[in-house]
């Protein structure tokens, strides 16, 4: 019996089987959870067929994130395919180009308000209209996919402010939440190569050198010890925890020089 046996799980950002999302899919299910999707966009097409990998296949529900119809239209489609809802993973992220220029004073309001909006702000709304479900559940837990937001990293810029919220927010959900016997937590992932990261321009500086001074040593392109590590904060086994930030990056954040 796997540690998520029974579970009904809801898992955001799947865009191809190389996602932090796709994989904590797989090894969720492989946990013995039942599994829903969301896309949005001309992507429902590719998350889809991305979904045909995983078995049994899962269903893919509508989700962009800047439309506020779509948090109660997810609803409704969770309550009528699971009826209550155990765990949900917010892998959720987007800045246009000019917040990722070398430039931090390039953007503007409208790009940075959009990078908020998607990246941090979105938590909210999708906990709140999923809490009357989650409620129904078994030790509720929400999970988002975070990146270290206490230094500034080349490149991510107005990414790296839009992290820094959602931690921020993360704590105050936390808060909320419990109060109705749901955890909220994040996961601090070292650097993968995913689509997200192509599109930041020093993604190669610092996935250089983390390796090298993780303690544990990291593998940039294996997405399995942040998804274990997900699915381990969506069972049982932390029913305590809540508010908090879990390092998964091989101990690097640990490490000053």
């Amino acid at each position: 019996m796997g540690i998520l046996e029974g579970k009904r799980i809801l898992i955001t950002g799947v865009l191809n089987d190389q996602s932090l999302a796709f994989a904590t899919a797989r090894v969720a299910q492989a946990e013995g959870a039942q599994v829903l999707l969301t896309g949005f966009g001309r992507g429902m097409s590719i998350t889809q067929r991305v979904a045909r990998k995983l078995d049994p296949t899962p269903d893919v529900i509508e989700l962009d994130v800047t439309v506020p119809e779509h948090f109660d239209n997810l609803a409704a489609a969770v309550t009528e395919r699971f009826g209550a809802l155990d765990g949900v993973l917010h892998s959720i992220g987007f800045a246009p180009a000019a917040c990722l220029d070398d430039d931090i004073f390039l953007a503007g309001w409208e790009d940075v308000a959009t990078a908020l909006q998607v990246s941090a702000y979105s938590l909210a709304p999708l906990v709140k209209s999923l809490l009357p479900l989650l409620e129904k559940g078994s030790c509720p837990s929400v999970i988002g996919l975070d990146f270290d937001a206490t230094v500034a990293w080349p490149g991510y810029n107005w990414m790296g402010v839009a992290k820094a919220a959602l931690e921020s927010l993360s704590r105050y959900m936390a808060r909320e939440a419990g109060k109705r016997g749901v955890r909220v937590n994040l996961v601090s992932a070292g650097p993968m190569r995913t689509i997200a990261a192509k599109s930041v321009p020093g993604f190669s500086d610092f996935e250089s050198v983390w390796d090298g001074r993780a303690p544990l040593g990291w593998t940039a392109t294996d997405p399995e010890p942040v998804a274990r590590s997900v699915v381990a904060l969506l069972s049982d086994f932390f029913p305590a925890t809540t508010g908090e930030l879990i390092h998964v990056d091989g101990g690097f954040h640990a490490i000053g020089a």
